[in-house]
């Protein structure tokens, strides 16, 4: 017997310690080499753990248990191949034929029955009812169905359906059928992490939020002009994010204080910009980093943002890929979100927060036009971020933003 131990690999520096999220395999399965058999959570990232060899997996750890790296989670008999896996269940199965077969059996005798009382059971039905038409108004406006108010009677008349809506809500909830189950499910480590985090920075910090508007015309008229042309070059759409990106680099280097933290009694600036962009995931919201976004084009803030979102997404992604950002972009317009205060990023003194684009009615020039607004908002820590300087920041934003040919954009990267 040939056995394979699988430990718990290292995420990444610092962090020596794991959650078992999830198994994804249960004891005594077959599992192939290369296949992700359960899920590992640290505090800042999540990541898959993988069967070295193929064979018969013997569980040794279980979900929601906190292991240290290097320990064993698993075993695999590596020496069971698949076909005789697969055998050793047929027979196992064929041992239990005689029994299979009496069930079915039993099964097939009862199937008259069956059908039998769901014949009577269907001879009463609302077919065979006659209904007032008032009755029936009634019905409609309360969206009710006979069969909710009556059982066997062959006239319903107003009185009747009257005398169902006054009975007493509890016995309509029953006849209903009002589903009132509890489901409850263990948080991830991740998002226990995530929500110490946030609460953290509403104790310890002087958060204040000021907001803007942003006029989108321009950036959606030059999206749908290169669309095509950056999508066949790239081999990825041209999205939104990728100009508010840029357009913070080049704000957060007149206004430094947003691009700061507080350590202790100092005050540490960055003549750089990493941004964090937010990511919703399956397992919580993640915040991988465009590092030297300041130096970056469109087309390469675009293409980070896409292979780091995806890495993300599929679990895949490592601690140092979000570690280390310097500010924060959060996009709640892409589920609906018209306005909101998002929640600093520690160690982080701000963040900016995108939302809907919504055609509105604006005065350009004095005339009243038609304009896709989006409202944008900058949470700040007033300790190191004075007003004028998160207001002065988000001016110069939107100017950027509303003026892309001019400070963004570069028309050879889309030809």
């Amino acid at each position: 017997m040939a056995i394979v131990e699988i430990k718990i690999p290292s995420p990444g520096e610092s962090v020596n310690q794991v959650e078992l999220f999830k198994w994804n395999v249960v004891d005594g399965d077959f599992v192939e080499k290369n296949a992700e058999i359960a899920s590992l959570e640290s505090d800042k990232a999540t990541l898959p753990l993988i069967a070295s060899e193929s064979g018969v997996i013997t569980l040794v750890a279980k979900e929601g248990d906190s292991l240290d790296v290097g320990i064993v989670a698993c075993t695999i008999d590596t020496s069971v191949k698949k076909k005789e896996f697969v055998s050793d269940e047929i027979n196992v199965d064929s041992n239990h034929e005689s029994d299979s077969k009496q069930d079915i059996l039993e099964i097939k005798d009862n199937l008259p029955k069956i059908h039998e009382t769901s014949v009577l059971e269907s001879k009463i039905d609302k077919s065979k009812i006659r209904t007032t038409p008032s009755a029936r108004q009634l019905l409609v406006e309360h969206d009710l169905s006979v069969e909710d108010v009556i059982n066997g009677l062959r006239s319903l008349g107003k009185a009747d359906v009257e005398a169902y809506l006054n009975k007493p809500k509890s016995s309509i909830s029953e006849l209903k059928n009002v589903n009132r189950e509890i489901h409850t499910e263990r948080l991830s480590l991740l998002r226990r992490k995530m929500s110490e985090r946030l609460v953290a920075v509403k104790n310890e910090t002087a958060m204040l939020t000021t907001f803007n508007e942003v006029n989108m015309q321009a950036i959606m008229d030059l999206r749908s002009k290169y669309q095509d042309k950056f999508k066949e070059k790239y081999n990825v759409k041209l999205g939104i994010m990728s100009f508010f990106v840029k357009a913070c680099s080049i704000a957060l280097q007149e206004y430094s204080a947003i691009n700061s933290m507080i350590d202790g009694e100092n005050m540490i600036k960055y003549n750089y910009a990493d941004i964090s962009v937010a990511v919703s995931t399956p397992r919580g919201l993640m915040v991988p980093v465009v590092r030297n976004a300041e130096s970056m084009s469109l087309s390469e803030i675009e293409l980070t943002i896409g292979g780091l979102a995806e890495k993300a997404r599929n679990g895949t992604i490592s601690i140092s890929e979000m570690s280390g950002g310097t500010f924060t972009i959060t996009n709640g317009g892409v589920f609906g979100s018209m306005l909101s205060t998002p929640i600093i990023n520690p160690p982080q003194s701000a963040i900016l927060g995108m939302h809907s684009i919504i055609d509105r009615p604006i005065v350009v020039n004095k005339q009243i036009i038609i304009a896709p607004m989006m409202y944008i908002a900058l949470s700040y820590d007033h300790r190191i971020v004075d007003g004028k300087d998160s207001v002065g920041f988000l001016i110069k934003v939107k100017e950027l933003l509303e003026n892309p040919t001019a400070y963004l954009f570069n028309q050879e990267e889309f030809v």
